[in-house]
């Protein structure tokens, strides 16, 4: 689900950093190697991709080498989709220490695991002892989420969010972004995308084809006959089913939704809704934080962000260890990445939401969102409960942020306890997933000639985001950057 604006063509980035900062040359020497996706761990370079200060990895191994006397070199590769990642690890001719997949891939690794069905995908377990940072400071809710899907054991969080809908309110009813209804509606027909990604399309589809008996579920929750937990259990498990009568009423829900929108898009769908060809996108939270960035920055236009009210989905990337990791250089380098400062370093320069909170989390939302004499006043005690300093609670001891917008970037990157409740984390379809994938390509096949004029829609889009790529304001200006790090000093 991924990531941030990449080129129209890129190259997998394979960087052999010597980290040396004036090391003795006789010095122990140990190597870290990493798998990442493209622009998602703070790299040192200002917005105009200048190097302005050291980066993450550069500081994590001047400070390893402080505390051990020994010198580190990270191989840092990079990726742009799960699925490249994993057929190069089951490939067998590359072995690195961490590798920062997704939630389903994670599944899928974990699966492999415990079954002995692929050594090459296996997974060393974490040891938590080993992570004080990440059991002192990531959020009780991403900690709760990972227990409740069994992902503890393998993996730890990095980044996460929501999936939901971008909008122009001032073309879109923001009452209709409250249910996925609003992707079959003929009042924006051909001014909407949905992600070509069989996974979100999937969400929109379930709903569409089970309304009655989650409205009953929606129901039963807020009368009280069910519990939070029993609620979520359910609407997980609903919206997971992968049985024959379910696929075959979510791709004739698809078939439908079809005739209505513009079309599927992978990476333009940010960039569409900023210049206006689409009013309508569904997006993963952290893109659409960036076109709300971009649109408000460039051209003065205000764009909005919903998570429909009748399901949603939470997505994660975390770190895992595959077999035959340097464990002990790993967990020291994940330890690292979850100190509060430097999760705040990477949130700045990513533009996505750490799993980490703390101090100095907090301290962004508030620089970034914060205001005083803002209307509204958000709860985020959920997320960043036992994790700050007293002086950061209000008087009845809960975790609040006075804000002036809602439903815009910091709904987005810190939504409220009630959307979060009814969200839910898309399991790996495992054995089904070649039924669901026959379903995702007839579905994709329909229309040669509407997957032509993508195609060329591509190929003109593709231009401008090489441009954008060059121009896109990241979150953190050299600017901002250069002054929240100077406060941690």
């Amino acid at each position: 689900m991924k990531k941030i604006l990449s080129l129209a063509v890129s190259v997998s980035l394979c960087l052999s950093l010597f980290l040396g900062f004036g090391i003795s040359s006789d010095a122990a020497q140990v190597t870290l190697r990493v798998y990442n996706w493209q622009d998602y761990i703070d790299d040192g370079t200002d917005e105009n991709g200048t190097k302005a200060i050291p980066s993450v990895m550069e500081d994590w191994a001047a400070d390893y080498y402080a505390r051990t006397g020994i010198k580190v070199e990270v191989q840092y590769d990079t990726f742009e989709t799960n699925e490249t990642m994993l057929n190069t690890l089951k490939t067998g001719k590359s072995q690195y220490d961490l590798v920062c997949p997704s939630d389903y891939v994670i599944q899928k690794m974990i699966a492999a695991t415990q079954q002995g069905t692929d050594d090459n995908i296996a997974l060393e377990k974490f040891d938590y002892s080993k992570l004080e940072n990440y059991t002192k400071y990531a959020s009780p809710y991403i900690k709760q989420v990972f227990e409740e899907n069994g992902f503890d054991e393998y993996s730890v969080g990095y980044m996460w969010g929501t999936v939901g809908i971008i909008y122009n309110p001032e073309a879109v009813d923001e009452q209709d972004t409250r249910s996925w209804d609003i992707l079959w509606d003929t009042d924006y027909k051909n001014r909407i995308t949905i992600k070509d990604s069989v996974r979100d399309a999937y969400i929109p589809a379930v709903v569409a084809a089970y309304k009655d008996e989650i409205e009953a579920w929606n129901q039963r929750y807020a009368d009280g006959i069910v519990t939070l937990q029993e609620y979520r259990t359910a609407l997980g498990d609903l919206m997971n089913r992968t049985d024959d009568k379910t696929i075959a009423a979510a791709g004739a829900a698809l078939k439908e939704m079809k005739a209505n929108i513009y079309g599927l898009e992978v990476d333009s769908g940010k960039s569409d809704i900023v210049s206006g060809k689409i009013d309508i996108n569904q997006a993963w939270s952290g893109d659409a934080v960036y076109s709300m960035d971009l649109a408000e920055e460039e051209d003065g236009v205000l764009l909005n962000f919903s998570v429909p009210e009748d399901g949603g989905s939470v997505w994660f990337d975390g770190w895992v260890m595959p077999k035959g990791a340097n464990v002990d250089l790993a967990h020291d380098f994940v330890n690292y990445l979850c100190q509060p400062s430097v999760a705040a370093r990477n949130m700045e320069f990513i533009g996505y939401t750490s799993v980490i909170a703390g101090n100095e989390i907090f301290d962004l939302v508030q620089d970034w969102y914060g205001d005083d004499e803002g209307e509204y006043t958000v709860d985020l005690t959920y997320y960043f409960e036992n994790t700050v300093s007293e002086d950061y609670l209000s008087e009845d001891g809960r975790i609040l942020v006075q804000t002036a917008e809602l439903g815009r970037q910091f709904s987005a990157q810190y939504p409220e306890k009630e959307v979060v409740d009814r969200c839910f984390i898309m399991r790996d379809f495992a054995d089904r997933n070649d039924a669901v994938l026959t379903m995702w390509s007839q579905f994709k096949a329909n229309d040669i000639s509407a997957g032509l004029l993508m195609m060329f829609s591509a190929i003109l889009v593709g231009g401008c985001l090489i441009l954008l790529w060059f121009t896109k304001p990241k979150r953190d200006s050299a600017r901002r950057r250069k002054e929240w790090l100077a406060k941690q000093k």
